[in-house]
């Protein structure tokens, strides 16, 4: 919980109208959940009494029936007359049913009146003598009138009875082929197995056989109430898939307005004030209508989830508490014994199991926060009687909870201490974490190549593991499956590569970069953006933070380590046209479905790209740290958390020198004091030094420091990136710092080689050889030391301009928009445009 608004749904400002962006023509942001809602903006086609091919006589039916593509050439003799001979039964028991149409005799018939008969015991009667064999046609005979659309069955019916079978085969030769044959195609490109596209495809056949027309011909609201009925009718969810909907959304049958994703359907979206409070049964009416109303003020100011877990504050450990125990309570003053007996509970949480409870018990963790919420709660209306003295005046007494029992400088110490402690001990484990992390996922995407080129059956090697190819699974799946030879455990290879790339990822973001894990969710292709600087043309690739947490936006400059793992996201995702698809998140602290976006963390599921999220990256995280075996310093093992991360970066930036409001500025914290408690091992007098100092300079700085920069000041801040340009590279060091170490490039661990230069330095290594052979020959024993380390720096960075060539070898266009397209202020460039003809 927190609280601050939230704009939900925002993408990043490219320049472009809005009209134009991802998403936004269509318009569709639901807070909508439920099947029932969803069906009321949706409506089902009607059923209908009667229709054109209901009608027809019989001899017109038999003439449809007993000929192509109704009745197939193909078959055999005996076949094709057997299936005349069960078609006629079926046409003789309906034409005995009382109606005037086809459709109104079926339902005459009695097949419908009671779930689970079998409608063939009708037709045949019961003194058969062998009713399976008399019963073996009636089923494509039935068949074949629902593909005539001469009879339409309902829903429910043709979900539950066994016959006819193979519906969707025979109404995709009969009724409907390009339909189905567009549908196979997007089967087979969403990879699933048979196991789910042929459910799919069969309740795409019971809307048509029900509702009559062909695939185009279904909506939303037919989709809606076969997912009803499935609800309704089976208690395995393998039934209840709605996998269907998606293939007719993919399809692109349905209009704009519609849910462009299957998961809205079953998730429920925001409750109003009303609805929160109602869930916690209170019985005294004044009191309930205090708290609906006291929600319903602080609503605009408050995400959803802040709002909700207000509710479940005041509604129930606070209200609800206090009805369970005193009966007919029914006002705010309460007595110093029931206020203490309440404080008492709250601090005292009861383990329940079996729903019984047991005599274990423990301390409350957020009794705290819950005494202060409550004392807000008394603090609130007594601030607002004084300007709305008729709505709020009658409910002002005094507050059950005194300022002095919910001090939270003890907790906020501990928590600190603790956190400190969890930081020192994964700083030192963090790159090997990372190391062991990359080599995972290179060797599952190694296994998973090598098996895909390996028969079924036979042996393979990969990442110095060998396995054997599994045969297909039953159901046709897609997946790559291995075993191992000698103890024949199963092993799903495209499983194991997922979780070791989105893991790796994951991982090097959130420590490169220090965002928050809902920011990492919301990383769009459109975050990645580029700024040129004007007098050398050099970009400087920048990620832009969309307002999160504190409803502030900020730009982080993109190391080039970072720009590897987005570059090899962007690969990932790419469809086969070379864009990254629009995929449809939802955000759980507004309970809303956001417009489609080009999400970064995404994956392909069925026949969409779903997004990954925050819970699944932390399930990715723990399984991947579970298997790097990463230890603490007394050998147990370490569990890392996406926060992590965010406290390691803020720690290691502010221990590598950068000033600490830098560091609140990358991060995105309202308050430094925040981004201090970030820091782990900082000395306390450092601590107090910066923030005298911060004081000082804010006291004796003039305001008009605080205005916007003249051109000159602009000049000279893009001057130092052009004077961080040497001969065999570019400088790492901060702005507005000299060079640390005296020029001494070729030793600097700041210097970033260029590739280009890989000449001059192969020059400079063979140069240092001579002259550390002649300091051998001289006896020069203190020269030959320093040419020593120079040689080794030369080699390592020998070694750095390799593998910075390599991966711009495997690296591709990250299509970053240019910083003028999102900046806030538009910088005038003193210089003409670059030769190229890109603008400043």
């Amino acid at each position: 919980m927190r609280p601050g608004s939230r704009r939900q749904g925002a993408l990043v400002d490219d320049g472009a109208p809005a009209s134009s962006r991802p998403g936004a023509r269509h318009g569709w942001r639901s807070t909508h959940g439920s099947i029932d809602e969803l069906a009321d903006r949706f409506p089902a086609r009607p059923i209908q009494q009667t229709w054109a091919a209901t009608e027809a006589s019989r001899k017109q039916c038999e003439h449809q029936l007993l000929e192509p593509p109704l009745l197939r050439d193909d078959l055999p003799y005996a076949t094709r007359r057997q299936r005349r001979i069960g078609l006629v039964k079926v046409l003789d028991w309906l034409q005995a049913q009382p109606g005037h149409t086809w459709q109104a005799r079926w339902m005459a018939s009695g097949a419908e009146a009671e779930p689970g008969t079998d409608w063939r015991r009708l037709v045949t009667g019961a003194g058969v003598k062998d009713p399976n064999r008399a019963c073996a046609d009636l089923g494509p005979g039935l068949s074949a009138m629902i593909c005539a659309d001469l009879v339409r069955p309902s829903i429910r019916w043709l979900l539950t009875t066994a016959t006819p079978r193979k519906l969707a085969a025979s109404l995709a030769r009969t009724r409907d082929p390009d339909g189905y044959a567009q549908l196979a195609l997007l089967c087979q490109q969403a990879g699933a197995s048979r196991g789910t596209t042929g459910p799919a495809l069969d309740r795409i056949a019971v809307i048509m056989a029900a509702k009559g027309g062909v695939v185009a011909d279904i909506g939303v609201g037919d989709c809606l109430q076969v997912l009803q009925a499935c609800a309704d009718t089976f208690t395995d969810g393998h039934y209840n898939s709605p996998f269907f909907y998606q293939l007719l959304h993919a399809m692109g049958i349905f209009g704009p307005t519609a849910p462009p994703t299957v998961r809205v359907f079953g998730t429920r979206g925001q409750r109003s004030p009303e609805q929160l409070i109602d869930r916690y049964g209170i019985v005294c009416r004044p009191i309930r209508d205090l708290l609906v109303d006291y929600l319903s003020e602080r609503q605009p100011r408050l995400d959803y989830s802040t709002l909700e877990g207000l509710s479940r504050t005041l509604g129930n450990l606070f209200w609800a508490d206090l009805e369970r125990h005193h009966q007919g309570i029914d006002s705010l003053q309460l007595p110093g014994n029931v206020a203490a007996a309440w404080k008492q509970r709250l601090f005292t949480k009861t383990t329940t199991a079996g729903g019984q409870a047991s005599d274990v018990s423990s301390t409350r963790l957020s009794a705290m926060d819950t005494m202060a919420t409550v004392r807000a709660f008394y603090l609130d209306i007594g601030e607002w009687a004084t300007e709305e003295p008729a709505r709020w005046g009658p409910w002002v007494v005094p507050s059950p909870v005194r300022a002095g029992e919910i001090t939270h400088r003890k907790d906020r110490d501990r928590r600190k201490s603790r956190m400190d402690q969890r930081t020192r001990a994964r700083i030192p484990v963090l790159p090997a974490l990372v190391a062991a992390l990359d080599a995972e996922r290179i060797a599952a995407a190694e296994r998973v190549d090598t098996a895909l080129r390996t028969p079924p059956g036979e042996l393979f090697t990969a990442a110095g593991q060998t396995l054997r190819r599994a045969a297909s699974v039953k159901g046709g799946h897609v997946r790559t499956w291995a075993e191992d030879p000698d103890t024949g455990a199963r092993a799903d290879l495209t499983l194991a590569e997922h979780r070791a790339f989105w893991a790796w990822a994951a991982v090097e973001v959130l420590f490169r970069s220090g965002i928050r894990i809902e920011e990492l969710t919301e990383l769009t292709h459109h975050s990645l953006v580029q700024y040129r600087l004007p007098a050398t043309g050099e970009l400087i690739p920048l990620l832009h933070i969309a307002p999160s947490k504190t409803d502030t936006e900020r730009l982080l400059v993109i190391s080039p380590e970072l720009a590897d793992v987005l570059s090899a996201i962007i690969c990932r995702i790419r469809d086969e046209a070379g864009t990254v698809p629009l995929v449809v998140a939802r955000d759980e602290n507004e309970r809303v479905w956001n417009a489609p976006a080009p999400l970064l963390f995404q994956r392909h599921f069925g026949a969409e790209s779903r997004p990954i999220t925050a819970v699944a990256i932390r399930q990715l995280i723990n399984f991947a740290v579970a298997g790097a075996f990463v230890t603490d310093a007394d050998k147990r093992p370490l569990k890392f958390a996406p926060h992590d991360f965010r406290r390691i970066f803020v720690t290691d930036a502010i221990m590598h020198g950068m000033p600490p409001h830098i560091a609140q500025l990358l991060v995105g914290h309202r308050n430094i004091n925040t981004t201090m408690g970030y820091k782990a091992v900082y000395p306390k007098e450092a601590i107090n030094a910066h923030r005298a100092f911060i004081a000082r300079r804010r006291a004796l700085r003039p305001a008009e420091e605080y205005r916007t920069p003249t051109d000159e000041e602009w000049e000279e801040f893009l001057g130092h990136f052009v004077r961080r340009k040497v001969s065999l590279g570019t400088c790492g060091r901060s702005y507005a710092t000299a060079c640390p170490h005296e020029h001494s490039c070729i030793r600097c661990p700041l210097l970033r080689p260029d590739p280009a230069q890989r000449d001059r330095l192969i020059e400079i290594g063979n140069n240092l050889q001579a002259r550390l052979q002649e300091a051998h020959q001289q006896g020069w024993a203190g020269e030959a030391e320093g040419l020593k380390i120079s040689l080794a720096a030369t080699q390592q960075k020998l070694a750095h301009t390799d593998q910075i060539t390599a991966r711009r070898n495997a690296a591709v266009h990250l299509g970053m928009p240019a910083f003028p397209d999102i900046a806030a202020r538009t910088v005038t460039a003193t210089e003409p445009p670059n030769p190229g003809g890109q603008p400043s």
